[in-house]
């Protein structure tokens, strides 16, 4: 099918097929698929947001590790969830954008998403992997063992492989659109995991403390132990969007010089 209209991550002209009309909300969306467009928006303010990161995540962790005070009951190892409570916020999250990637990269075959999809898999998966490992070593001493097939760790370890299924499925064709197709499909049936996650410890007996921070409703923490968890919090969300953010600009460029040497190897020595 003869295709027209909307520039690419690579500068090249892609994807949308003659004679099906564009929604206001696609030609909206469209508008931010062009990469220099896009890099004129984000490379300015990449460096500023990740001192931003850097100076919120050290300020809430020092608050927290060393001027909190300790859980009554847990003691010096409840520390931990200053880095186990926003790794594990990041990784949901971080899945839920990857689905919207994905229904974008579906439905209005932003090219965009699809990039952003990609990059946020290995970052996300980094975040779960994080929230896993604290949240054993929080275990530990809490349970006596550093893993229990608890529904809610249980959930968190599925997230992890379909963070890792679409890292390997968007690499595993040599036409990418295929890859970017097969592995948005697994992006969008894997949200199905975050309401389960989130309520797996009120739909079933585990082991796993129910939430103790309510946005509706009184928390359940003592709030000299809150603030520096909302800081923490903040700052592992502004390191996610940094790195994001990152990954994809980079990703354009390195696609953009590809492009050039391709085109200049096409061409020939120059005379």
């Amino acid at each position: 099918m003869e295709r027209t209209g909307m520039p690419d991550y690579t500068g090249q002209v892609t994807a949308t097929p003659i004679g099906v009309p564009q929604s206001k909300a696609g030609a909206w969306l469209h508008r931010f698929a062009n990469p220099g467009r896009f890099q004129r928006l984000v490379r300015p303010i990449l460096p500023w947001l990740a001192i931003l990161a850097f100076v919120t995540t050290v300020a809430g962790l020092v608050w927290g590790f060393f001027y909190a005070p300790a859980d009554w009951q847990q003691g010096i190892a409840s520390r931990i969830m200053y880095v186990h409570i926003p790794s594990a916020w990041v990784a949901m999250n971080g899945y839920a954008a990857l689905a919207i990637c994905s229904l974008l990269s579906i439905v209005w075959r932003h090219p965009l998403a699809d990039i952003a999809a990609r990059e946020i898999g290995p970052i996300g998966a980094g975040f779960t992997a994080l929230c896993l490992i604290s949240g054993s070593l929080w275990g530990r001493p809490e349970w006596g063992t550093y893993w229990v097939w608890d529904a809610r760790l249980t959930s968190v370890l599925i997230l992890l492989f379909l963070y890792l299924g679409h890292m390997a499925l968007i690499r595993a064709f040599d036409n990418p659109q295929h890859g970017y197709r097969a592995a948005a499909i697994l992006g969008l049936v894997g949200a199905v995991n975050l309401p389960i996650i989130v309520f797996s410890v009120y739909w079933w007996n585990t082991l796993h403390q129910g939430n103790s921070i309510s946005v509706t409703g009184p928390s359940k923490i003592y709030v000299t132990m809150l603030y520096p968890l909302i800081v923490s919090t903040i700052g592992f969300y502004l390191a996610f969007v940094t790195m994001s953010l990152s990954q994809i600009s980079s990703f354009i460029m390195e696609n953009r010089t590809r492009s050039l040497l391709l085109a200049q190897a096409e061409q020939g020595p120059a005379q």
